[in-house]
């Protein structure tokens, strides 16, 4: 395996040499002892090329991991998935008109579209068990009929639950009506190396895609990438990322992308297979202890239902981090355990003990939280309307019946339970209120349009 960028900084790192360049640290022993591969983070010198206009070792690791992805350009992203998204939504920009999105597309896409200036056509959508659905080709051939300025779909996939949309069945949509697909995967770029996912991978169906390398790849966090398939706007996307990407990005990794790409071809696909046999024979063992879980999850995440069964979710995820067991997440429902090819089979077996013992503990049963909210607030401004007239900073508990002037939402998962434009309701301020971490929220306040008052 040839790695390009870390060859380049280790080669740079065996010299020893004066660093009169930043960054600050200057790989100082006293920096070393704490952080030990400081020496490989440099700058952009003679050797490092420069991932703005590349024409060395980015160069060729960009197109070694292009070749692997199956796709025409393969950018490096070191300001994780959302400067890739602001990229796709600059190129849908410049295809002009609206853009259909899923409700609980990530709060970057409804940022991109804020500041750009794309008005977002927000897909009809259903949920199960309490989980939203990716949206059908149903739905965004009806959001195309219905919507004629529409200039394409962005489509997540999969998502945090691991649900799959049908995106062979959605390109189909997309090429009959004239449309462009780009695709949110940013959660899953492991199936490009997965035998039994990698048909339905982004990349073999999106005009532009992101993958979140550092989700599910060997890569450390922020590091992603952002591709362009043969129909996509190749030279739309690079200008985007000149304008929203990071002028000082992180060589250490830009060089974990490359080898998180490289290292998953090479091994992937056998980590793969062995994580999800283990996974498949843990979820028919919680099957037959009754530990409920959403069964509809396609990818390597587990997300076990505790509302489902009467137990309080949150005290759960405690009593697991004391056993020194740490979750992705938990929306009040569920909690979501997430793996990757390089989680070592031991894990689950440690995980399957401790689930075992929680599910027995009376104290954790009772009134629980139903989890996140799916219920839509009524449209009463369009989206980019909202971001333009005057708005005021109110309490939640005085937000019901107010128009939200900005979107507000719980993260993770990152998206809105109001979105810019609606009526706020009180489903929307409980969930705002009950969450441990929000977006859109200032002070316990949210931002609403002055001339929305109270109907």
């Amino acid at each position: 395996m040839r790695l390009h960028i870390y060859g380049a900084l280790r080669e740079y790192k065996k010299r020893k040499p004066l660093r009169l360049h930043m960054p600050g640290h200057k790989a100082d022993r006293r920096m070393s002892a704490l952080f030990r591969d400081s020496a490989l983070d440099v700058t952009e010198l003679s050797f490092s090329d420069c991932l703005e206009s590349p024409d060395g070792v980015i160069a060729r690791a960009e197109g070694d991991i292009a070749a692997l992805l199956g796709a025409r350009r393969s950018h490096i992203l070191t300001d994780g998935s959302t400067a890739g998204v602001f990229a796709m939504v600059f190129a849908a920009k410049r295809a002009g008109g609206k853009l259909a999105i899923a409700r609980n597309a990530h709060k970057s896409v409804y940022n991109a579209c804020a500041v750009l200036g794309v008005e977002p056509y927000i897909l009809k959508i259903n949920d199960r068990a309490g989980v939203l659905l990716p949206p059908t080709a149903a739905d965004v051939e009806e959001a195309f009929k219905k919507e004629r300025t529409v200039g394409g779909v962005l489509i997540t996939s999969p998502d945090y639950y691991g649900n799959l949309a049908d995106l062979a069945a959605i390109r189909k949509v997309c090429d009959r009506c004239g449309k462009s697909l780009y695709v949110d995967g940013a959660h899953g770029a492991f199936m490009r190396f997965d035998r039994e996912l990698e048909s339905q991978y982004a990349g073999n169906f999106a005009d532009v895609w992101v993958d979140g390398a550092h989700k599910t790849l060997p890569t450390l966090t922020q590091g992603a990438i952002v591709s362009v398939g043969a129909s996509g706007d190749a030279e739309a996307v690079e200008e985007g990322l000149q304008i929203f990407r990071t002028t000082s990005p992180s060589y250490p990794i830009m060089a974990s992308v490359e080898y998180g790409v490289k290292y998953m071809a090479k091994q992937g696909a056998e980590h793969i297979d062995a994580l999800r046999n283990q996974l498949t024979f843990l979820k028919a063992r919680l099957k037959r202890r009754k530990i409920p879980f959403y069964e509809d999850s396609r990818t390597l995440v587990l997300a076990v239902d505790c509302g489902g069964a009467g137990v309080k979710a949150r005290a759960a995820q405690r009593q697991l981090e004391r056993r020194n067991i740490f979750a992705e997440l938990q929306d009040g429902r569920y909690i979501l355990f997430y793996f990757s090819p390089m989680t070592p089979p031991s894990a689950l077996g440690k995980l399957e003990r401790a689930l075992c013992k929680i599910w027995r503990m009376r104290a954790l049963r009772g009134d629980v939280c139903e989890g996140l909210p799916f219920v839509s607030g009524v449209k009463k401004f369009s989206f980019l309307t909202a971001h333009t007239l005057a708005c005021e900073y109110v309490p939640l508990n005085r937000s019901v019946g107010r128009i939200a002037a900005r979107s507000a939402g719980v993260t993770p998962p990152c998206y809105p339970v109001v979105v810019a434009g609606e009526q706020i309701t009180e489903q929307a301020v409980q969930a705002l209120q009950n969450a441990a971490h929000t977006f859109g929220v200032k002070d316990g306040a949210v931002a609403v349009m002055k001339i929305g008052g109270n109907t």
